[in-house]
């Protein structure tokens, strides 16, 4: 079979038509240029790159970069320096309004507990019926300690140790009460159980109560002395980017200085006088709250510690006293020699005169040191009075060693509530003392860090100002 003239034979292999011929005349037609790839390695990165370093060679590009490097590190240093103050200006609060608090009201705790302590070994003593005053004191303190420990718990983390104390205090303070009024009950009926029932509350107060108490005490007062250190911290982070910002600043403006001989660049001189304004408030807040919180812990914290030791040995010392006429020899040390709650008392005497010495070191002012020199004084009346009545009850009148004891006038416990009046003047002053130099503390740094913010803020735009100053001359 023949093909028609011109017609394109088939392939015999494959059967595919053959391109058609072009046409006589017409002019070749290029062939279509394949799609150039990108260079290996030209990313976003690496072209930015590049056009950073294209930028670097000329002096307006070098001026861009030199505008924001300042106006971040000016920013970097107000953001900085408000967010590290902020953190020290809560903790300064914290010390005046939450931990030192907390911390008081754990020592007051405990000191009401050891008062409705004495107090009710103090009613039992004074006979079958007890004093109106010595039941309206008793019930005050219980009310004064239960009503503390529902303010603890509600400013106090859950799982702190404060918390389990707490709970501890709150489950044997009903057990407490209840031998008290065990012993009341008994004493009415003229029975020898209720001195039992009076030292078995006693021994619940010192062995469970207490102790509790005082951990309580130590574990706010250690959240107060964290507090505080925080509250005193130098803010390093922000005064090294203060002196690197400001550094820069004075560089950048020699450069303009060197390149054009004008002296002032009124944008970059704005960012360095900002720079400095918070470099010198910074300093000086911090100082001023340290030398504050100094003052605080020296003449108010410390003093606080002191007096409320003095105080809770006292309460402890009278304690023992009561119940020394309460148990009339019945408990012994454990040689068995000697009365128990007689050599108890002599300690807690010795504790107190111990802690009224170091506060009256520690006293800054005549205010401080009066009522501490009136403790001293009125707790030399009352080892007489105890020896006198030890006398007295060791001779066998034991109706003679309780008025020495109990009794309205020239008795121990006279001598007992005149230490107390005067300790409680002592700790009202101190607590004043503490408060005013935490306070000042803490307003030192209240205004600083919107401040720095604010003239950060201010500083990268005199800065940006100042370079764009510069960029128009090149336009």
């Amino acid at each position: 079979m023949t093909h028609p003239p011109n017609a394109p034979a088939a392939s015999a292999a494959g059967g595919t038509a053959q391109t058609p011929a072009r046409p006589a005349g017409l002019p070749a037609q290029p062939s279509p240029a394949p799609v150039a790839a990108p260079p290996a390695g030209r990313g976003a990165w690496a072209v930015g790159r590049e056009r950073l370093r294209e930028a670097a060679t000329t002096e307006p590009g070098r001026l861009q970069i030199l505008g924001a490097v300042l106006a971040l590190l000016v920013v970097a240093f107000g953001a900085v320096t408000a967010l590290e103050v902020t953190g020290r200006a809560s903790a300064a609060d914290d010390v005046v309004s939450r931990s030192q608090p907390l911390s008081a009201d754990a020592a007051a705790i405990y000191r009401s507990l050891a008062d409705a302590d004495t107090t009710a070994a103090s009613g039992f003593l004074a006979g079958t019926l007890e004093p109106a005053q010595s039941r309206a004191r008793y019930t005050r303190d219980i009310t004064t300690a239960s009503r503390l420990l529902v303010k603890a718990a509600a400013n106090t983390d859950g799982s702190s140790a404060s918390a389990r104390e707490i709970a501890t205090l709150n489950e044997q303070l009903p057990r407490y009460t209840g031998l008290v009024e065990r012993a009341r009950a008994a004493n009415r009926q003229g029975l020898p159980l209720g001195g039992a029932y009076l030292r078995y509350a006693n021994q619940q107060m010192t062995s469970a109560l207490l102790p509790a108490a005082e951990r309580l005490y130590a574990a706010e007062t250690a959240r107060l002395h964290g507090d505080d250190d925080s509250a005193r911290a130098w803010p390093f982070p922000s005064l090294a980017l203060g002196l690197l910002a400001l550094g820069v600043l004075l560089w950048a403006q020699r450069r303009n200085y060197a390149r054009t001989n004008r002296v002032f660049n009124h944008g970059l001189l704005a960012a360095t006088a900002a720079t400095v304004v918070v470099l010198l408030w910074l300093v000086a807040a911090h100082t001023v709250t340290r030398t504050e919180l100094n003052g605080a812990r020296a003449h108010g914290q410390e003093s606080l510690q002191v007096l409320n030791t003095a105080r809770i040995s006292s309460l402890t010392a009278r304690a023992n006293e009561n119940l020394t006429l309460v148990a009339r020899g019945a408990v012994l040390t454990e040689d068995g020699k000697n009365d128990k709650y007689e050599a108890d008392y002599t300690a807690s005497m010795s504790a107190l005169t111990t802690a009224l010495a170091a506060a009256r070191e520690l006293a800054d002012d005549d205010a401080g040191r009066a009522p501490v020199d009136d403790s001293a004084a009125r707790a030399a009346d009352w080892r007489e009075r105890h020896k006198d009545a030890r006398a007295k009850d060791e001779a066998g009148d034991y109706e003679g060693a309780l008025v020495r004891v109990v009794g309205a006038e020239d008795s121990t416990g006279r001598s007992f509530d005149q230490v107390d009046a005067a300790l409680e003047r002592a700790l009202a002053h101190e607590q004043s003392e503490f408060t005013r130099s935490a306070g000042a503390a803490r307003d030192a740094l209240t205004a600083l860090p919107l401040g720095a913010a604010a003239l950060g803020i201010l500083g990268a735009a005199g800065a940006v100002l100042g370079i764009n100053r510069r960029l128009s001359e090149y336009r």
